[in-house]
């Protein structure tokens, strides 16, 4: 009698134990399965948003969390003006309860950086300036949160007013709460901190040109990582 037909010998005289067993690694397959659809779907939503706000280069300081961990705000300073650099634009990103959804992207952007550029309005206007208690929400925020053009927000401890719905090009950019970056900081007591920079590079720069230039975006922020999108629209990280 071989060790194969022992086995199944096992499995039949245990009917039960053996159909739970199934059930439960067909489960476990599934969810394994369903998390990397998930992660690649949400990578690429995430790219079409960096590609619609034209941006090419992400420093970040990404970890395991779901956002990236904060870093000094004058590292922009550090960087905004090498050579191939058209423009750049500091961010912070967080992802939050926000009233009725468990969930929600929160993108504050520099006042005036590119990074506001991309966002078509449907309808009501833009923050009037960098100190405003406004926001802006992506058509699909506006939906989730049940919010329209007039209507108080909550982020934290903080009534803000929607002014504007917009149209960000990109599932990314429609699913989130747009504001200016001081008044997130100030909101989240974060003020002298970012999270991220977009950076744009100077027209015509082949992938080569853009990797040196990550590669010095790096020496000068070494604590933080340089991902650029690439032909083809992937991401590579550079470190």
């Amino acid at each position: 009698m071989t060790f194969f037909i022992v086995v199944l010998r096992s499995l039949w005289r245990r009917p039960v134990r053996t159909g739970l067993t199934l059930v439960g690694i067909s489960i476990g397959i599934g969810a394994v399965v369903a998390l990397v659809g998930m992660s690649r779907g949400f990578e690429t939503s995430w790219t079409t948003g960096l590609k619609s706000r034209g941006t090419d280069i992400v420093v970040n300081n990404m970890s395991s969390g779901l956002t990236p961990k904060a870093f000094p705000a004058e590292a922009r300073d550090r960087i905004a003006h090498l050579p191939g650099i058209a423009a750049t634009c500091a961010l912070e990103v967080e992802f939050m309860s926000l009233e009725s959804a468990e969930m929600a992207i929160v993108s504050a952007r520099e006042w005036g950086g590119f990074s506001w550029s991309n966002l078509k309005l449907i309808s009501g206007r833009m923050p009037r300036d960098a100190e405003e208690k406004a926001v802006v929400l992506g058509t699909a925020a506006a939906e989730m949160l049940k919010k329209k053009v007039g209507d108080p927000i909550q982020i934290e401890a903080e009534e803000l007013s929607v002014v504007g719905i917009v149209d960000g090009g990109a599932v990314v950019e429609n699913g989130a709460v747009i504001l200016s970056l001081p008044v997130l900081q100030k909101i989240m007591g974060s003020e002298g901190k970012i999270n991220g920079i977009d950076v744009r590079v100077n027209p015509g720069m082949s992938d080569a040109e853009i990797h040196a230039l990550c590669d010095r975006i790096s020496a000068l922020i070494p604590e933080v990582r340089i991902d650029h999108l690439q032909r083809g629209d992937q991401i590579v990280q550079k470190a």
